[in-house]
């Protein structure tokens, strides 16, 4: 095997094809194999503008191998099998990843790294690489005119093209890079699925954008590596007695990044250095969000606003779903005029109660209206003439023109992408769910006929491209945040929180979706969310749905819930309350369903037991409030994970990592959440079932009961009282917690000062960190941090001096300092911007 190295990018030629391996920086190599002579550019998924120092590299040849070695990364080229062989070498010191924040900010450090071991440290063994030679197909009617058949689906009203056929546009490549995994190794990340697979070894996985599944192209091993692959297409990973794989269905050449890292968030960090900075999302986007299927008038928007606020319960936005247009216009960017007549002053009503508004769009159109009529003269569909072209930048202009010109212009604040795969209809139907297999090949196979098989994964990228990039021409008053069904690789940079689907009220959903949202943060995304409740309810028929698919007497195997009598059901109003509970704790908080109403006075009143829960904890996440802000600022300035799988700070307590249906949320607050019926089952069918819960509580750390305040020594299953209103929660020794009481809304100024809660057990480290909420002054370094320290062996809290500052900013400010409770005030501290340190304890 020949080598040389030109300008540090070594290249190889193999057997049969050619090889280029490309240090990025000392913890990531580039790895690209091809058959052709020259090497590809990165694809839209690399965020080309992140500056990376150079590298320095040495190479040693021996008789059997060839090694690329960076300060922390070691390639290991066996020249007969041409596998490569990955290992971290010695640390030259002790990592500590917060401290490395681009920004200063730093949260509390408990990431363990992967190993203490101070020698090199093999990572992973791959087995080859195998390219062969596809036709790309695309698909056109060519002369004839479009036989187009208008379906009315789940997912709105759909063009299918009968007469569609195929033609080869050019040759590309059918790849694999094959594995050989160590035998106790953990695969984790590759996106969002529907099953509930936490560990993906020994398991198959089917990446394709569909309702339910999100992929993405990165794994995460619990061996210290991830690997992220460069590919826009089709995708799966295969771990069976068939062999251990990747499958690439259409690429250019084989290209990946190998990265290693002390830690997860190391990792993450890096993975993010790549794709691109998570933006910076509104400060309300992490309050309370009221959503259901669907609000049928601006009045009924003002009217929901104004029952949360006449109740006192918090809350910061409401959502338009589906169907503001009118009748026979869907996709129509434009409201009906009959039922939302005075859209503009309504949305004022609500600006005016502190509340914000989110609306539904969708990028297919019918036929005949409006916006259908200018993308069709224009060109700007693709060939199911529906959806519009959203790889076309131009396309992407007009598309954000027409949703400005009302919805925009009249106050929405934000934007829900609904239906961005774009395509699910095929598999979509019928009573009973296809194989895996079988779906990935219908629903693939259609994204394959209407988008460039190259770029079959990626429309929602491009659509979520146009969305943030156009609205960041429009006005700097007023951040991005797109709730988006499908996203990829990088979507993170362009404001998309991402959500899990149309999901069933059942109580193995909501367990499943723990380890969804686990395995998202695990693949490098930070913002998921999910249906609070669930979408479907009910076992349902589409004829009552409303506008779209009625007169459908077949049932569907999606729309399976378990309660039939919505709000009514004790066992739905025992679901809804746990899944709450378990919604508090992550990125964004948001109810949503059809079938049956969510909002909180449906649930009953003050003083019954449902309703007094939802309440408690709405104004928990509320409480939490400067804590979860401080979360955000570190996602976007320090590349952080909000929602962690305890493989981010326990890698080294092996019963830690496992843990599929727990996780950590920030550094301080570890969530179990209830996942099974303790008072009633479907039918309001009383259960007699324990109210305790088990929770592991990892090894490395003392914790607190966060309802009762008894501390517990971690490595050790614990059983806690777990009635309706109390989730477990357990918040680890050695933390800082900022709190607000009373707020209404995100951006809400407390009339109290802020508690800084001490856990004591431990020294301790966090940045509470603050901005104007909704503009992006903070680019311009308009925000501030005030860094917090504990020293657990004087008793003394820190409070650091105020880096920076903002506009509005309080210059002189109250804190109460409590300990070990959020109502254990010990004493108030006066502070002016400069560093004063108090004894809290002696």
């Amino acid at each position: 095997m020949k080598h040389s190295n030109i300008n540090g990018q070594i290249q190889c030629t193999g057997k049969k094809g050619n090889y280029l391996i490309q240090p990025i920086a000392d913890n990531i190599f580039r790895c690209v194999y091809t058959l052709k002579e020259e090497f590809a550019e990165p694809s839209l998924l690399v965020n080309t503008s992140e500056t990376f120092l150079p590298v320095s590299t040495e190479i040693f040849e021996s008789k059997n191998d060839i090694q690329i070695c960076s300060s922390k990364l070691k390639l290991s080229i066996d020249k007969n099998t041409e596998h490569f062989t990955w290992s971290a070498l010695k640390p030259e010191s002790a990592s500590d990843f917060s401290s490395e924040s681009e920004s200063g900010q730093t949260l509390d450090s408990v990431s363990q790294p992967i190993s203490n071991s101070t020698q090199d440290r093999l990572l992973l063994q791959e087995a080859g690489k195998e390219l062969s030679e596809t036709d790309v197909v695309r698909y056109t009617t060519g002369d004839e005119d479009p036989v187009i058949k208008r379906v009315k689906t789940v997912d709105g009203e759909r063009n299918f093209i009968l007469n569609l056929k195929a033609i080869n546009d050019r040759k590309a490549y059918r790849a694999k890079l094959f594995f050989d995994f160590a035998s106790d190794e953990s695969i984790f990340g590759l996106g969002q699925a529907e099953e509930g697979i936490y560990d993906h070894r020994r398991q198959n996985q089917y990446l394709y954008q569909h309702n339910m599944r999100i992929p993405m192209p990165f794994m995460l091993s619990d061996k210290g590596y991830g690997i992220f692959v460069d590919c826009c297409s089709l995708m799966t990973f295969n771990d069976d007695v068939n062999g251990s794989y990747l499958f690439l269905d259409t690429v250019k050449q084989l290209d990946y990044y190998f990265i290693v890292g002390e830690n997860a968030d190391e990792i993450i960090a890096s993975y993010r250095r790549l794709t691109g900075r998570a933006s910076m999302l509104p400060k309300w986007a992490f309050g309370y969000i009221q959503s259901k299927e669907r609000y049928k008038s601006d009045q009924e928007l003002v009217d929901v606003a104004k029952h949360y606020r006449d109740l006192n319960v918090p809350l910061d936005c409401v959502v338009q779903d589906w169907y503001s247009w009118s009748e026979d216009h869907w996709g129509e960017k434009r409201v009906d005029p009959a039922r939302y007549s005075n859209l503009k002053n309504c949305i004022d009503q609500i600006h005016e109660m502190n509340v914000h508004a989110m609306v539904s769009v969708w990028p297919n159109m019918n036929n005949g209206t409006i916006d259908h009529t200018e993308f069709m003269e224009k060109g700007f569909l693709l060939n199911d003439l529906c959806t519009y072209d959203a790889f076309n930048e131009e396309a992407r202009e007009l598309y954000w023109k027409q949703a400005e010109i009302e919805l925009f212009n009249s106050g929405f604040d934000s934007w829900w992408c609904d239906s961005t795969e774009p395509f699910s209809g095929p598999d979509w139907n019928g009573p009973v769910k296809r194989e895996p297999w079988e779906r990935y090949s219908i629903v693939g196979g259609e994204h394959k006929h209407f988008l460039d098989p190259e770029f079959a994964n990626v429309y929602s990228l491009l659509h979520a491209k146009g969305i943030y990039e156009n609205q960041r021409k429009a006005t700097d008053q007023k951040r991005v945040l797109n709730l988006t069904r499908s996203g990829y690789a990088s979507s993170q940079k362009y404001g998309a929180v991402l959500w899990s689907g149309d999901i069933t009220a059942t109580w193995e959903t909501m367990r499943r979706q723990i380890a969804e949202g686990l395995n998202m943060s695990m693949s490098g995304y930070p913002y998921w969310t999910l249906d609070i409740g669930a979408f479907f309810t009910v076992k349902e028929k589409w004829q009552n749905r409303g506008c779209c698919c009625e007169n459908d007497p077949e049932p569907k195997w999606f729309w399976q819930g378990d309660f039939e009598e919505g709000i009514r059901d004790k066992g739905y109003q025992e679901l809804y309350t746990r899944w709450l509970q378990f919604g508090v704790f992550l990125p964004m908080f948001r109810s949503h369903g059809t079938d049956t109403p969510r909002e909180i006075w449906n649930f009953g009143k003050e003083g019954e037991p449902v309703y007094d829960t939802l309440k408690k904890y709405i104004q928990l996440r509320y409480r939490l409030m400067p804590y979860i802000y401080s979360l955000a600022g570190a996602v976007h300035f320090n590349h952080y994970t909000m929602m962690r799988s305890l493989l981010f700070d326990f890698a080294q307590d092996p019963e830690a990592v496992k843990q599929s249906s727990e996780y950590m949320f920030g550094p301080s607050f570890l969530v179990s959440p209830v996942t099974e019926p303790m008072y009633y089952m479907p039918n309001s069918k009383p259960v007699q079932h324990s109210k305790d819960w088990q929770i592991y509580l990892p090894k490395g750390a003392s914790w607190f009961d966060f309802w009762t305040g008894i501390r517990y020594e971690g490595g050790q299953t614990t059983t806690v009282s777990a009635p309706l209103d109390i989730m477990p929660i357990f918040v680890k020794a050695g933390s800082i917690i900022p709190a607000a009481e009373n707020l209404q809304y995100a951006a809400q100024i407390p009339e109290q000062p802020v508690k800084l809660v001490i856990y004591p057990g431990k020294d301790a480290s966090f940045t509470l960190y603050e901005d104007e909420g909704d503009t992006y002054a903070f680019e311009d370094g308009q925000y501030s941090m005030i860094p917090l320290t504990w020293k657990d062996a004087t008793g003394t809290l820190t409070i650091g001096a105020r880096i920076g500052s903002y506009k509005g900013m309080e210059i002189s400010r109250q804190f109460e300092i409590h300990l070990a409770s959020f109502d254990n005030k010990v004493l108030t501290v006066d502070y002016d911007g400069t560093e004063q340190t108090v004894v809290i304890r002696k």
